[in-house]
């Protein structure tokens, strides 16, 4: 009977030690969610030209393709310079040792009159549509058809109206994004107003008159924006894969109206495609 007994006891005493040694283990250490951190871009660095080539070298124009008679180097940048009361048609200087469609294209700028803008996903040698009354035949061979960042002085007008839009020199669409607007448009349509940016009259005052603007082109695809001294100036979103305003092409730089004095340097191009 007692050995019985002495054999409850054990069972009974064994169970409650695993009992026990169950009870004194640590509980399992549950995952702890970290916060996460919401963080700002890293900040505008224009000048950072990493993994971009350079368009032009300081002192010559080479790659370049235009009239002798108007563009030329002067003090580390391109000059367009269009003398008074001549009838001239449009003048570029075309760069030819690329084409590119999906790229960053950063340069600086600046003109004390006249007329100016950038070329790019451009063509040369097509018909020219809008001929100056009085002005020699054009040498098509220069003459860019396709789309423009515009930049225009205040002092042609007055004021400054079209400085960042997206223009398409030599087609029937002329101004498809003014100053100030986010547009979408598709094969054979007018464009369609989908956004604001600011008042045109507004981001006028982003431009520096008379002296080096930062000008900054974007394009990705259907897709490009216009950047003046960092700000956002137009875009535009253009759905017709079968335009050649959607392939790779030309970029040059334009110079119109006379006189007209236009500066360009430090050109740099980050080709993505």
């Amino acid at each position: 009977m007692r050995t019985v007994a002495l054999k409850v006891c054990g069972a009974v005493l064994s169970a409650a030690l695993a009992t026990g040694a169950g009870a004194a283990e640590p509980p399992a250490a549950k995952s702890v969610a970290h916060p996460f951190v919401l963080k700002q871009p890293r900040p505008r660095a224009f000048q950072d030209h990493e993994g971009f080539v350079s368009l032009f070298d300081g002192r010559t124009l080479a790659g370049w393709d235009g009239d002798p008679e108007v563009w030329r180097v002067e003090n580390g940048a391109i000059v367009a310079v269009r003398p008074p009361n001549r009838a001239m048609n449009n003048s570029y200087l075309v760069y030819r040792g690329l084409k590119a469609r999906d790229f960053d294209l950063r340069l600086e700028i600046k003109a004390a009159v006249g007329g100016s803008g950038i070329q790019y996903r451009s063509r040369t040698g097509l018909a020219w549509t809008n001929p100056v009354p009085g002005a020699p035949p054009p040498n098509l061979r220069l003459m860019m058809t396709g789309p423009q960042a515009d930049f225009w002085p205040a002092k042609t007008f007055g004021r400054d109206l079209f400085s960042g839009q997206v223009y398409m020199e030599n087609e029937p669409a002329r101004v498809t994004s003014w100053r100030g607007q986010v547009t979408r448009r598709s094969a054979g349509a007018g464009a369609e107003l989908v956004g604001t940016i600011a008042e045109g009259s507004k981001l006028a005052l982003n431009v520096r008159p008379d002296d080096w603007n930062e000008y900054e082109i974007i394009a990705r695809g259907h897709v490009v924006l216009h950047l003046l001294n960092g700000q956002l100036m137009a875009a535009s979103v253009f759905d017709d894969p079968q335009s050649p305003d959607n392939r790779a092409g030309l970029i040059g730089i334009e110079a119109e109206l006379n006189p007209a004095r236009v500066e360009v340097r430090n050109i740099w191009l980050r080709k993505l495609d």
